[in-house]
């Protein structure tokens, strides 16, 4: 099993509410800084995305993915890759943990393998950068309201 990268976040909101926002991809390209776009494929008997394509774009560089998600519970969905130009493999979750009714930590967890060949060193740097601002998009987006 890979190493995951990890990072924690607290927002002011219900742990439904943040859920809400995650489950929403439609809406990523509002508040992700790299996902331009955002497809569901498949969803669950529950209306939940279980295939989602993303065209994502974070600089150097620029993706065209299929991700399946896995829903556990109401605080928790995982993904793992299906296909990608860019990368070998990619897995991931949000796990939401209520503080109160209306606090919730966010953990982020993230291992990305790319095709090219590149330092482990540098590849975690770059999985933190991706969970920091994805956790910081997030948090703005839920506590906005919007």
């Amino acid at each position: 099993m890979a190493e995951f990268t990890s990072s924690s976040i607290t927002i002011e909101a219900a742990a439904a509410d943040v859920m809400g926002v995650i489950a929403d991809f439609a809406r990523y390209p509002d508040w992700t800084g790299e996902v331009k776009e955002a497809e569901v494929l498949e969803t669950d008997g529950q209306g939940r995305a279980e295939q989602v394509r993303l065209v994502m774009d974070a600089g150097a560089i620029k993706d065209d993915q299929t991700l399946a998600y896995t829903w556990t519970g109401a605080n928790e969905v995982s993904w793992t890759l299906v296909k990608s130009q860019m990368l070998r493999s990619l897995d991931g979750s949000y796990i939401l943990k209520p503080v109160s009714d209306s606090v919730t930590e966010v953990t982020y967890q993230l291992t990305v393998d790319v095709k090219i060949p590149m330092l482990g060193m540098i590849k975690r740097k770059a999985e933190k950068v991706i969970i920091d601002r994805a956790l910081a998009g997030l948090k703005k987006r839920v506590e906005s309201g919007v």
